[in-house]
């Protein structure tokens, strides 16, 4: 038996103390769902060991999303059954992971498209979308979870200990299942998947303290503080994802590119005499592209002319750009387009 499917074995073994020992009985039924589920995907071989690289990025994010789609409907269910805020906050946090993920399993399949005649960049860009739905849709449920955490701060109620207990140390071993899983992979959607993975093992380290610290005292304020602080974090990060987005939308340059860098050494060349329509944009954060109009002087032949075609492409190879487009023109002509805009 592999680490992978004793690792489920262990899970599934846990599930099933949970569901002989919680004290809540509406919740029971939850539980077993969830064994099932764990059952299912160790009977299927859901985590066989693939050679292929692409392929077992994909098992991976399907597994991780079918994990935490799965857990985070059992959170809502348990939030509300224990009366914590702070789960629910913990669950509007696992939602967007599985937006997050099903949306980077979606994208790995999508990619494989290539450019057509409709997006002639190919679908890179569709992350971008995907990433502007779940930054929405985590500021809406931020904002619901924040005026219920107020509420309960005005009008405090009592919560389960011992549920949010329980639900924590399933949440912990679930999130670090699945963030273990992802963190072996190569893709930057991997990565950063595991890193949001690795985010809601902590959150739900501090659901498990305050379930203990209310099991020996009621402090009737502490899980809706919780709750505040975790959809607090959760907006701060949103935020800062949403002005990312929105400024590649708007095709800004890319933080890691400078465009007057790229001049500066554009115009080191010594057949340059003049750089203008230069621009850098981003398809999705990752593959950026180029274009500038450039001004040559001193060709007096075809060969030289090579020549300074490859010295351009010497230049612009450390920046990776996934399309770079340069127009070249002699300096006894004129540009109808830098004209246009003097």
């Amino acid at each position: 038996m592999g680490k992978d499917s004793l690792y489920l074995c262990n899970l599934i073994a846990s599930t099933d103390d949970l569901v002989q020992h919680l004290s809540l009985a509406k919740m029971r039924p939850c539980l077993w769902h969830l064994r099932e589920a764990l059952a299912k995907l160790l009977k299927q071989g859901a985590i066989l060991a693939h050679n292929h690289s692409q392929e077992m990025t994909e098992k991976n994010l399907k597994l991780a999303f079918f994990l935490n789609v799965g857990f985070t409907i059992l959170e809502f269910i348990g939030g509300y059954f224990v009366n914590s805020v702070a789960i629910i906050s913990d669950a509007l946090h696992d939602l967007g992971d599985s937006l997050s993920l099903g949306i980077a399993w979606y994208l790995g399949k999508k990619s494989k498209q290539g450019a057509n005649e409709t997006f002639s960049f190919g679908y890179t860009r569709f992350s971008l979308l995907g990433a502007l739905i779940n930054s929405l849709v985590l500021v809406a449920g931020s904002i619901f979870v924040i005026s219920e955490a107020v509420g309960r701060m005005l009008r405090p109620e009592h919560s389960d200990a011992g549920g949010m207990i329980a639900f924590a140390i399933v949440g912990v071993v679930i999130n670090g299942y699945a963030s273990w899983k992802v963190s072996s992979g190569k893709s930057l959607n991997e990565r950063v998947v595991s890193w949001h993975l690795l985010e809601d093992v902590l959150g739900w380290t501090a659901v498990l303290i305050v379930g203990i610290i209310l099991k020996f005292k009621d402090i009737h304020y502490l899980d809706p503080a919780l709750a505040l602080f975790i959809t607090a974090y959760i907006l701060w990060n949103v935020i800062k994802r949403l002005k990312e987005t929105l400024a590649i939308f708007l095709q800004g340059v890319p933080d890691d590119m400078s465009a007057e860098s790229i001049e500066r050494e554009l115009l080191n060349l010594d057949f340059v005499e003049s750089v203008h329509h230069l621009h850098i944009w981003s398809l999705d954060g990752e593959d950026h592209v180029f274009t500038t109009h450039l001004v040559l002087r001193n060709m007096e032949n075809f060969k030289e002319y090579i020549k300074a075609k490859n010295k351009i492409r010497k230049v612009l190879a450390p920046y990776q750009f996934k399309h770079s487009t340069v127009e070249t023109e002699l300096n006894s002509e004129n540009c109808s387009i830098y004209h246009q805009n003097i």
